[in-house]
């Protein structure tokens, strides 16, 4: 279950000593075609790493070959000299490819404001080129977590062809999209308009609906390359389907991997006007900090969910609002439902459901409880 498990791609993973844990830290996955449509979405943040403001330039024709990640560094806000390691990464993996540094895609995570080791990082992608393998997925997956516990894969098997995906990511995680670098392969023969449709529909409603801590990162990238090796053309819904079932698998292991979270909590949003409106009031609560930490106190405080709701411009009656957590309606019509004792917060999944009563649009945010071990996380991150 990997990205190496659609035909045509070689992947590795090696330690290059950029992570002080000498933890794996750098991963190469290459589309040995024989053909190349690719399509990446990337962070909305104004204030953008190197390695994005590079790959936002070669994914432009529609064509990715083979795209090089390094763990233990950002590589943001590290001027000259870390857009020079970024375009030396894209180079050296050109040079062993025997490619052109253009249809090279770079995406590094870690810490803002550090400047990567140049010579550790070269080594690493020179020995990640020489150790690709079609059985190499795993290691790359590991090769760029950084306070994940674990590693992030799906897959999907059609007709023929597949897909596969690895994902890093587990704090930071707002829209757009999330503080993740995600790689997602297939063998489908499809050409770079259908990449870039089918990805972008994906996207919409898998990451961008990943709002653990409303913190938007500078170095999310999406990419989804396709080789064509299967031979196969599948239909465009068929293939549009199968990516947005890869990108929620993985969508939903980033949550549920979020630092320090005790609970994944989806907010459902039902009977909205539109669905930008429900958008926005899923936001709205999973963004709500006091309602984040009654959920970790195993707290029902559907008066929290409503205070967050009126915050938003969507179209609602207050007085008619209703809420529910894990099926028990708690409130009706704007006033005490059910008994909150029926409530059970136990397990981890968290399910608030609320009905807006202004239409037939629903959506749904996923998010996770504020708990002491994430601010425990994020207080000594950089120490």
């Amino acid at each position: 279950m990997s990205v190496t498990d659609p035909k045509g791609f070689r992947a590795a993973g090696v330690t290059a000593g950029l992570k002080p844990s000498g933890k794996p830290d750098v991963a190469l996955v290459v589309n040995d075609g024989p053909s190349y449509a690719a399509a990446a979405v990337f962070t909305l943040n104004r204030c953008k790493a190197n390695p994005v403001l590079w790959s936002e330039t070669a994914v432009k024709d529609g064509t990715v070959k083979a795209v090089v990640l390094n763990s233990g560094g950002a590589n943001c806000y590290t001027g000259p000299a870390g857009f020079q390691n970024t375009h030396a990464s894209a180079e050296l993996v050109a040079e062993k490819l025997g490619i052109g540094a253009i249809d090279v895609v770079v995406c590094s995570t870690g810490l803002i404001g550090e400047q990567l080791h140049t010579e550790k990082l070269l080594n690493g992608i020179a020995e990640s080129a020489d150790k690709l393998a079609t059985t190499g997925g795993q290691d790359a997956a590991t090769a760029i977590m950084t306070t994940d516990t674990v590693s992030k894969q799906s897959t999907y098997v059609g007709e023929g062809w597949s897909i596969g995906g690895m994902a890093k990511g587990a704090g930071m995680l707002a829209p757009s999209l999330a503080t993740m670098l995600v790689v997602i392969t297939t063998d489908a023969d499809v050409d770079p308009v259908t990449v870039d449709l089918a990805l972008r529909a994906a996207t919409k409603q898998t990451f961008d609906r990943l709002d653990s801590d409303g913190c938007m990162s500078t170095n999310d990238t999406v990419l989804l390359m396709a080789s064509g090796a299967s031979g196969v053309k599948p239909p465009y819904d068929a293939f549009a389907q199968a990516v947005k079932e890869v990108c929620h698998g993985l969508a939903q292991q980033l949550m549920s991997d979020a630092e320090g979270s005790d609970h994944d909590i989806a907010i459902e949003v039902v009977h909205a006007a539109s669905e930008d409106d429900a958008v926005e009031v899923g936001r709205s609560i999973a963004r709500n900090n006091l309602f984040k930490c009654a959920v970790f106190g195993k707290d029902p405080n559907w008066g929290r969910i409503l205070a967050a709701v009126g915050t938003t411009n969507a179209a609602f009656d207050p007085a008619t609002l209703d809420v529910a957590f894990n099926g028990v309606w708690i409130c009706k019509n704007g006033e005490p439902g059910e008994s909150r004792d029926k409530v059970d917060l136990t397990d981890r999944e968290v399910t608030v459901t609320v009905d807006l009563k202004a239409g037939n649009e629903t959506a749904t945010i996923w998010t996770n409880d504020l708990t002491h071990a994430y601010v425990h996380e994020n207080s000594a991150y950089s120490t």
